[in-house]
């Protein structure tokens, strides 16, 4: 007892220093494993000054936000899943696409390596279609509605954002009516991204027929560390023939209706095609892994050949997310930017590139092309627009013209690349979506979709104002300041 009783009083009596040294301790561990398990230096530099700034905070932050306990075994379950469903498509389409590759050697020329990296890297297919290109959600839900109306044996829908309010509520009554009719209704939605939605309402939707789950489900005491996986796409699929791609989530505020405050400007597209049949797959890999259940691949969920000539408009969809073996979206905008021979041109709404996508848009500046950047002039968040802005300066310097659109909030995640090669999709220009998001764009080979989107961002311009290079480089030291202490946080953002 006594040796008991002197070990408490020493205890007691320093506390403090035994504090100091677990905290210590603590940070030396998480800076081991910061070291150990991150494998981008910036990621590894913005933990490290972390924990440094904020010593035992910064170590409660990692272990929340910066690691996903289940992620290995969770997603390992998926990619098992994946390479199953892949094998099968694969044996069947990559004799398709070099076989129309060879039928428009001419017209693809100059484009080959996207199309050579998208097959070698992911096997995205490459399919006729016909692709129309959709100018905000104004433009984009009454097609949607008519098509879901339409709806003869299925309808799958992936989604971000599902906000209630009118158009979610169309939405909804569509699906039910639908689902009564005996059409099979599959939605997937994020849990963080969809948080508006109440059970009550999921449990309507359940009784009314729909299957309904979330992707990688929040509960309170794994909301930190699921935050980092975001299912952020969004595709809609109706009978395996008409597929949409996007950023315009359900959502009333991309109505533009003419009391809203504040202007969304976003781009969508919507898909008639074999592309169909690629939007399909990905979306059965992430429903067999949400649900737990086996969609299996037959004539009906894939009605359409891979070969299928509808549209003259060529296509690839590329897809992005944690558990996939390479960040593939970040390879398609690199070579996308470093293959352009005149012109390219970026709308994102949120700018933190990486290393490779910063040092190729110098280049491709230094080199003589025409590189435009259209990014938010009203953000909604203030760290993430500073740390955009941090990088302007050697942008400008290298010759890139960026654009900050005043109209509204600019949301399109577009690239259009000469007069052939354009994308539309989920993935913004930054690193969450290059690594931590699952993210999906179109790969769209068209001069038609191309113009229509170089009208469009002309317009943007319009509505947008230039950063004047001699002007931003004099800008107030405390703002300079401020962006640069926001890029150090920016592969945490």
């Amino acid at each position: 007892m006594l040796i008991v009783s002197t070990i408490w009083e020493f205890i007691v009596g320093h506390y403090g220093i035994i504090l100091s040294a677990l905290v210590v301790l603590l940070d030396i561990f998480t800076a081991y494993r910061i070291v150990r398990d991150t494998h981008s230096p910036e990621k590894t530099f913005a933990y490290l000054l972390l924990v440094v700034i904020l010593p035992l905070a910064g170590a409660v932050l990692y272990f929340s936000i910066g690691i996903n306990y289940r992620k290995e075994k969770l997603y390992s379950k998926k990619v098992i899943a994946d390479d199953n469903l892949f094998r099968r498509i694969e044996e069947r389409t990559m004799g398709d696409s070099l076989k129309i590759v060879a039928e428009n050697s001419d017209k693809l020329r100059d484009v080959d390596d996207m199309i050579q990296l998208l097959l070698n890297d992911s096997r995205s297919i490459l399919t006729y279609n016909d692709v129309t290109l959709m100018i905000n959600g104004e433009k984009k839900f009454p097609k949607v509605f008519e098509d879901l109306e339409k709806a003869e044996h299925f309808i799958h829908l992936e989604y971000y954002i599902v906000e209630e309010g009118a158009i979610v509520e169309q939405l909804f009554d569509i699906l039910k009516r639908k689902a009564a009719e005996g059409v099979k209704v599959r939605f997937i939605y994020d849990d963080f991204g969809s948080h508006s939605l109440k059970r009550k309402r999921l449990k309507e939707l359940q009784l009314a027929g729909i299957e309904i789950f979330p992707f990688y489900e929040i509960k309170i005491y794994a909301l930190a560390n699921r935050l980092n996986y975001r299912d952020h796409r969004k595709i809609i699929i109706v009978d395996g023939k008409i597929g949409y791609i996007g950023g315009i989530n359900f959502s009333d505020k991309y109505t533009n209706i003419p009391l809203r405050q504040l202007h969304w400007r976003d781009t969508h597209i919507r898909l008639e095609g074999a592309a169909v049949n690629n939007l399909q797959y990905h979306f059965i890999a992430n429903w067999n892994f949400c649900s737990g259940k086996r969609l299996e691949i037959d004539r009906s969920v894939f009605p359409l050949d891979f070969s299928a000539r509808t549209g003259k408009d060529l296509v690839q969809i590329v897809a992005g997310g944690p558990d996939y073996p390479r960040p593939s979206i970040m390879l398609s905008y690199f070579t996308a930017i470093v293959m352009a021979k005149k012109r390219i041109y970026i709308t994102s709404p949120y700018f933190i590139p990486n290393v490779s996508i910063f040092d190729a848009l110098q280049k491709a500046a230094l080199s003589g092309k025409d590189v435009r950047l259209l990014l938010p002039g009203i953000s909604d968040s203030r760290i993430v627009n500073a740390a955009a802005k941090s990088y302007f300066s050697d942008l400008l310097a290298a010759g890139v013209r960026i654009f900050l659109y005043r109209k509204g909030f600019v949301h399109a995640k577009t690239m259009l690349v000469d007069d052939m090669l354009s994308i539309v999709g989920t993935a913004n220009m930054d690193v969450r979506s290059f690594d931590l998001n699952f993210e999906i764009n179109a790969v769209v080979y068209s001069n038609r979709i191309n113009n229509e989107l170089h009208e469009a961002f002309l317009q943007d311009l319009a509505d947008s104002e230039e950063v004047d290079a001699e002007k931003w480089l004099q800008r107030g030291k405390g703002k300079e300041f401020f962006d640069s202490c926001a890029r150090l946080l920016s592969p945490l953002l």
